[in-house]
C-alpha cells in the first residue's frame, strides 16, 4: 500500500442528482488515513450513492470529491486501481473455485502470477478459507462468500477499502467473523469506509461516522460522542398490546416527571429526559433506567414487556429524525 498521509477522502458540498431527484444533498466529510469511517442511515438515505461516487463509478453532480489526493472527475481510472471494493451483493464467479476467483481478479489489476499466488495464499489464511481453496464458490455459505469477497478486494493491496453493507443478510456468527477480519485490517493500518444500517456494526467498527437521512448528514462524530450528545445514558422500552394502555403510559410518564417537558409521538426531539411513542413501544430516555421503570410501575403502568438497556446509535437516529434505522 502507498504511504499516504492526512485525509484519504475529502468531500465538500458533495451532491448527486438523478433527474429532479437529489440523492445526496451537499454533504461535507473527511476520511483520515488508517481510520474506519462509516455512513449510517436507513435504506434510501444516500449511503450507497456516496460510495459509488468515492469508487469513481458514478460522477459527482455538484461539489468536489478528492480520493487519495486525486480528483474523481479527472483521475477515476488511477483511483480505481488503488481501491478495494466490497459491494452490497457478492460478484464472485460462482463457477470458479475459491482460488481461481482470487487469481482471475488479481489479473484485472495487471498483477503477475508470481505476485498474485503468494498474496492469495496469505489472504485465504487471513479470511480462514484455506481449506476451501479448491471448492467452487456456489455452495459456500453466505459468510464464506463475504469473507472471500473481502479477500478478493485486498488482492491489489489497496490504499482504501470500500465496504457497502458488508454483513447484510448474514447470521450473527458470520457477522462477527467478518467484523473480526475488519478489526484486524484496521490494526494493520488499512483505511476503511463502510456503509451500514446496523447500529451495532457502526459502533463496533467505526472511529468516526456520519448519520444520513434523505441525502443529508444530520450528525457526525465518534459513536461515543454521538450517543453522549444526542441520547441519554440509558433507555427503557415498554411494549404494549393495547393502544389505549400505551397512550395512558405516555401520560403516566409525563406525570412521573420522566418526559422532562418533552413527549414525542413518533417525532424526534432533542436531549435526554424524553418520552417517545414509537409503534407498539413507549421509549423513555433517562440516566437511570431501573428508577424510571419503577416510577412507571408506581403509576400503574403494566406493559407486556419492559427492557432497560444502554443508549445506542439507533436511539441517536430516532432522536434526530423520528425514524428507526430500518425505516
Amino acid at each position: 500500500m502507498t504511504d499516504l498521509g492526512g485525509a484519504l477522502v475529502e468531500g465538500q458540498g458533495l451532491t448527486k442528482r438523478f433527474g429532479s431527484f437529489t440523492a445526496v444533498a451537499g454533504i461535507d466529510f473527511t476520511v483520515e488515513r488508517g481510520k474506519t469511517f462509516g455512513f449510517l442511515g436507513p435504506n434510501g438515505a444516500g449511503k450507497t450513492t456516496v460510495m459509488r461516487m468515492i469508487g469513481c463509478v458514478s460522477p459527482v453532480s455538484e461539489g468536489s470529491l478528492r480520493v487519495l489526493g486525486m480528483d474523481t472527475a479527472r483521475d477515476g481510472a488511477r483511483i480505481r486501481g488503488r481501491l478495494g471494493v466490497v459491494p452490497q451483493m457478492d460478484t464472485l464467479d460462482s463457477e470458479l473455485t475459491v482460488w481461481d476467483n482470487l487469481l482471475v481478479y488479481g489479473r484485472y489489476f495487471g498483477l503477475p502470477r508470481s505476485v498474485i499466488r503468494p498474496r492469495a495464499e496469505e489472504l485465504l489464511e487471513f479470511v480462514q478459507l484455506t481449506d476451501r481453496r479448491n471448492d467452487r464458490v456456489d455452495p459456500l455459505s453466505g459468510g464464506m462468500k463475504r469473507r472471500l469477497t473481502i479477500a478478493r478486494a485486498l488482492i491489489n493491496e489497496p490504499d482504501l477499502l470500500l465496504l457497502d453493507e458488508p454483513t447484510t443478510g448474514l447470521d450473527p456468527q458470520a457477522r462477527h467473523l467478518v467484523w473480526e477480519r475488519l478489526w484486524r485490517l484496521k490494526a494493520q493500518g488499512v483505511t476503511q469506509v463502510l456503509t451500514t444500517h446496523y447500529m451495532d456494526e457502526a459502533e463496533q467498527l467505526c472511529d468516526r461516522l456520519v448519520i444520513m437521512d434523505r441525502g443529508r448528514i444530520v450528525a457526525e462524530g465518534s459513536p461515543q460522542e454521538l450517543i453522549a450528545q444526542h441520547a441519554s445514558r440509558e433507555v427503557v422500552e415498554f411494549r404494549f398490546e393495547d393502544r389505549a394502555v400505551q397512550d395512558a403510559a405516555v401520560a403516566a410518564a409525563g406525570e412521573a416527571g420522566l418526559a422532562g417537558g418533552s413527549v414525542d409521538r413518533g417525532v424526534g426531539g432533542a436531549g435526554s429526559g424524553r418520552v417517545e411513542s414509537v409503534g407498539d413501544r413507549v421509549v423513555v430516555y433517562t440516566d437511570n433506567g431501573e428508577r424510571a421503570a419503577e416510577a412507571m410501575a408506581g403509576r400503574g403502568v403494566r406493559a407486556a414487556s419492559v427492557l432497560v438497556r444502554r443508549a445506542t446509535l439507533e436511539d441517536v437516529f430516532l432522536t434526530l429524525t423520528g425514524r428507526t434505522l430500518e425505516d
